[in-house]
């Protein structure tokens, strides 16, 4: 089964061999795609807390759905941990648009290691960037 996805790439404009582009997805199956900007800051733990921001991955609009998400979290302490999973599913907001929750546990790391736990609601969404 194919499923026609249309965007574009941005060059990152390294010149070395290990340079990154970052793909931008349009639309998903004729389907417009949005994301939310998410951010917050984790559970004190081992004495101290990380910060994150980052948007969620795209996802089709006007339909039941649900996005992917993954960040890296502020340096403190000499270390960071990696925050990724799958939020809940739309939650109406009275004026139009959306949010969604998210929660999960951070990945272990740090001279002692350690995870933080983090929770909250994405921001309304945005027409994919």
């Amino acid at each position: 089964m194919k499923i026609p996805v249309t965007g574009f790439v941005m060059d990152s404009g390294g010149d070395d061999a290990h340079h990154s582009h970052k793909l931008y997805i349009t639309s998903w199956n004729g389907i417009p795609v949005h994301v939310h900007a998410f951010s917050g800051e984790t559970t004190v733990n081992d004495g101290h807390s990380h910060e994150y921001s980052s948007w969620t991955a795209p996802a089709p609009s006007g339909v039941p759905h649900v996005h992917g998400y993954r960040t890296v979290t502020s340096l403190n302490q000499g270390h960071t941990h990696l925050i990724q999973g799958t939020t809940g599913p739309a939650i109406d907001l009275p004026g139009g648009g959306h949010y969604h929750l998210f929660e999960g546990y951070t990945t272990i790391n740090g001279r002692h290691p350690h995870s933080h736990a983090y929770s909250g609601r994405t921001g309304n969404e945005v027409s994919s960037m």
